[in-house]
């Protein structure tokens, strides 16, 4: 029997838009509100990782005796192993099914976890958050995959928008929640609090979610290794670049590297009969641009909180708990976006809920660009962290449902893998690239790379930001130009 023919990025969502006005009056309710409270809460812990140990970084390095170096290490340890895998779990999920995938990666994400907490050292520390990153990659995938599985018609409009606007604001809330855990508690407290949601997640999941299909099929071994390979070599060689400069041998080894090994991983998936990454799922010119506009806002926003949170401990002195609590203006903007979205897709169309949202993220980053060591928190700070959430709830809702509601139910999971790892890698190449920025402006002025001044921070920020702002202009065009009306309007 064949498969039901894959649909429009046109006609999908026009679906969910008309259904929108009805989907945001349903009530779910018993078994169905259980369902999604689970998955929405691992994807909630999973995405709050990539952020959490932020504000606890000067309190890890004290505690464990990181270098400064080493120190990138814990969280890119969790976003290169995260990004890089995501691809071939989503693939494992459509084979041996999205339940026992997310099961299994939700066991190593816990166990590791609490190795994480536990850590006497740097080394056990890093290796726990590969281990960390490795189990997200495989459950990650999955909760979207089983979102659609379990939910259907208005109950999953409803329900894509909750998952969507815990999407938007997690890696936020990972910076405010991290401020206070680490100020109340300890560093080891922010890996200690995954423990009992993820077991909690294991014991119930079996009860309230449904197994998806399993897909006969074999894994596509080498579309897995070259890609991983592939992207965990160029962040490492912009991580290096950011450090040593790009005349180092070891940085452009490692890009060269990198850049030969995705193209070989895109030639593979052209050939192969069954990849992790189908290249038909760009066929369709919407979704192409949805996962494009994916990559690039992680980019920007991921390197805006990384930066803002340096600035706001380094120039203006906050402690951890006033840095975290300095992004709620950030969460606030998302979660009111985010909740309105399917209501505001059903009155004006996908297309122009997601241009409003990057046009308000891009003028949140220019905001930025003129900040100097006298910017305060309330005029230059808050502003743009509130445009940028608000942008951003409203870019995550349009495009996920332009995507996931668009695929063959059999590649749901690829699907979902190459959302999530599109914006993985958006969020780590765009420290990586910025941090490059930054380390370089404040060499060209002459100052400590160690121990800048905070007219030098400033500066550096403000040269970052500017890149970053290119970013969100390229986002910008691609939403504009490229992605096509998502509704029936």
């Amino acid at each position: 029997m064949s498969s039901p023919p894959e649909r429009s990025a046109t006609e999908a969502p026009a679906a969910a838009a008309e259904a929108a006005p009805k989907a945001t009056d349903v009530r779910l309710t018993g078994a169905a509100a259980m369902t999604l409270g689970v998955i929405v809460s691992c994807e909630l812990v999973l995405m709050l990782d990539a952020t959490i140990m932020n504000v606890a970084l000067p309190q890890i390095r004290g505690g464990l005796g990181f270098t400064p170096a080493g120190l990138s290490w814990v969280t890119n340890a969790f976003l290169l192993t995260y990004a890089g895998l995501m691809l071939l779990g989503g693939r494992a999920g459509d084979i041996l099914g999205h339940r026992r995938v997310f099961l299994a990666g939700m066991v190593l994400f816990t166990a590791a976890s609490l190795l994480g907490g536990l850590a006497p050292n740097p080394e056990v520390l890093i290796v726990a958050r590969a281990a960390q990153g490795l189990g997200a990659a495989l459950a990650a995938p999955s909760t979207l995959a089983l979102l659609t599985t379990n939910f259907r018609g208005e109950q999953q409009v409803k329900a894509l928008g909750v998952y969507s606007s815990v999407t938007a604001s997690a890696m936020t809330l990972g910076l405010i929640l991290g401020g206070v855990i680490t100020t109340a508690l300890s560093w080891r407290w922010v890996l200690f609090i995954n423990v009992p949601i993820g077991l909690f997640s294991v014991l119930i999941a079996p009860r309230y979610l449904a197994e998806s299909p399993r897909r006969s099929g074999r894994f596509d071994a080498a579309g897995a290794l070259t890609s991983m390979s592939g992207l965990v070599a160029v962040a490492f060689a912009l991580i290096r670049a950011a450090e040593h400069g790009w005349r180092d041998p070891a940085a452009l080894a490692a890009l060269v590297g990198g850049i030969v090994l995705l193209v070989a991983f895109v030639l593979i998936e052209s050939r192969t009969s069954q990849p992790i990454m189908p290249l038909r799922l760009f066929a369709d010119r919407t979704r192409a641009g949805a996962f494009a506009v994916l990559l690039l806002v992680p980019m920007v926003t991921m390197s805006m909180q990384f930066f803002v949170v340096q600035f706001l401990q380094q120039v203006l002195h906050h402690s951890p708990l006033q840095a975290g609590l300095a992004f709620l203006p950030m969460a606030i903007g998302m979660l009111l976006t985010a909740q309105n979205a399917s209501r505001a897709i059903a009155r004006f169309g996908g297309k122009a809920v997601a241009l409003t949202g990057v046009a308000l993220l891009t003028a949140g980053v220019a905001w930025l660009v003129p900040i100097t060591a006298t910017t305060g928190y309330a005029a230059g700070i808050a502003g743009p962290l509130l445009l940028t959430g608000a942008g951003l709830g409203l870019v995550v809702v349009p495009f996920n449902m332009a995507i996931m509601s668009t695929v063959d139910p059999a590649e749901s999971g690829a699907a979902a893998g190459v959302l999530q790892t599109a914006m993985l890698t958006g969020a780590s190449l765009g420290i990586a690239v910025l941090s490059a920025v930054y380390a370089s402006t404040i060499e060209e002025n002459g100052d400590s790379a160690t121990r800048p001044t905070v007219h030098a921070i400033a500066e550096g920020m403000g040269t970052a930001f500017t890149v970053g702002l290119a970013f969100a202009a390229a986002a910008l065009l691609i939403t504009l130009l490229v992605v096509r009306r998502t509704d029936a309007r």
